[in-house]
């Protein structure tokens, strides 16, 4: 081994049996370790040459072969003679231009037409829009392509010109001399924008954007079922897209106001129904309210406070589906705070002929028997 020269695989931090694979990642973590333009140590200039003599044998079989054999003096010749020349003949050093870089390299030129922004609207509704659904018109504002030039944003009679900066590349190229070879550094061009072209006689509407803020008016559907904070989507209602692209989407989100009357559970509603100690012990014929009006509702004997009832299909209109959700009747047996002699003295007279009460047997409500046949 020459003198001076370390060991290439404890360069590169891998052991002799070490598979080409290990070697390349042990390559690249050290290059970006100890790149010059990332790493500012006196000596990250020399240990970095170092890496890449080390992998240019090492990534190689046949090298490597010979470098097993024989050491340094078996590739001399190659890596070691003839010094470090460049980096185009090391295999993965496009990835890690990449990393330096941005991969602007690669990418491509000139910059094509680009979708418009999304917008986003919130419209409110009240409870009933929600639930049967409706149609809004709603107002706003949004980029639109200028009706003058087109789009273009020159003057109309005039188009844009080749962008003098980068002469219609879109990006600028700045070559730098280093100890170890020519960088070329890839930059979108400051003048142009990427676009390649640019505008020398602006259109007096747009000032030369090729769009102009427009008020919009629309009308919205809203689907029966929809419940707060659901989007609709309308495809292309967004902003114009910048040179001519495509606009993008308008996304109304819905806000809708609580029931008075009714709590929404997905596609089942719920109404609390208040009742008093003679209703719930005797039974009763009721009016309540529901989605499509008022209807008549009895109340068994003996009905429990906190006992729910379900009525099949006077829910919510299923959004997505056929049908309808449930209407669950929650019975509340509201004891009085206050009696009148009358009434306190026919409940002493009650209460006289009552023995000690037993507390009833607990049935499952209706959410419970739901969530119990979602789970299995």
């Amino acid at each position: 081994m020459a003198t001076g020269q370390r060991d290439y695989y404890e360069v590169l931090g891998v052991p002799r049996t070490a598979d080409q694979a290990e070697i390349k990642r042990a390559f690249r973590k050290l290059a970006m370790e100890y790149h010059p333009d990332r790493n500012p140590a006196p000596d990250a200039a020399e240990r970095f040459k170092e890496i890449n003599q080390a992998y240019e044998v090492l990534g190689d079989e046949q090298k490597r072969a010979m470098y097993d054999r024989f050491g340094h003096a078996g590739v001399e010749g190659g890596a070691g003679a003839a010094g470090f020349d460049g980096f185009a003949h090391f295999e993965g050093f496009g990835d890690i231009f990449d990393a330096f870089f941005g991969g602007a390299a690669r990418r491509g030129r000139r910059r094509g037409p680009q979708r418009g922004s999304d917008l986003r609207y919130n419209l409110r509704l009240t409870f009933e829009e929600a639930v049967f659904g409706c149609e809004k018109e709603i107002e706003y504002q949004r980029l639109e392509r200028c009706a003058v030039c087109g789009g273009s944003g020159s003057e109309p009679g005039t188009s844009p010109v080749v962008c003098p900066e980068c002469n219609g590349v879109g990006e600028i190229r700045r070559a730098q001399q280093s100890f170890f070879g020519q960088f070329v550094n890839v930059m979108t061009c400051p003048r142009c924008q990427g676009e390649g072209r640019v505008v020398t006689n602006p259109c007096v509407a747009c000032r030369g954007s090729g769009r102009t803020r427009e008020t919009r008016r629309i009308v919205v559907k809203v689907p029966a079922g929809a419940d707060d904070g659901v989007q609709i989507r309308l495809s292309g209602e967004g902003e114009a897209g910048p040179r001519g692209g495509e606009p993008g989407n308008l996304y109304v989100v819905l806000s809708v106001a609580p029931s008075e009357r009714f709590e929404r559970v997905g596609d089942h509603i719920v109404l609390d129904l208040p009742v008093n100690i003679a209703q719930a012990a005797l039974g009763a014929e009721v009016t309540i309210p529901t989605l499509d009006g008022e209807m008549q509702f009895e109340i068994p004997a003996g009905t429990q406070s906190g006992e729910e009832f379900v009525i099949r299909g006077k829910g919510v209109p299923r959004l997505q589906g056929t049908g309808r959700g449930d209407m669950v009747v929650r019975v509340t047996v509201v004891v009085p705070e206050s009696l009148t002699d009358q009434q306190r003295k026919l409940l002493e007279e009650l209460a006289e002929t009552m023995g000690t009460p037993t507390l009833p047997k607990r049935h499952k409500g209706f959410f419970e028997r739901l969530r119990d046949a979602m789970a299995g």
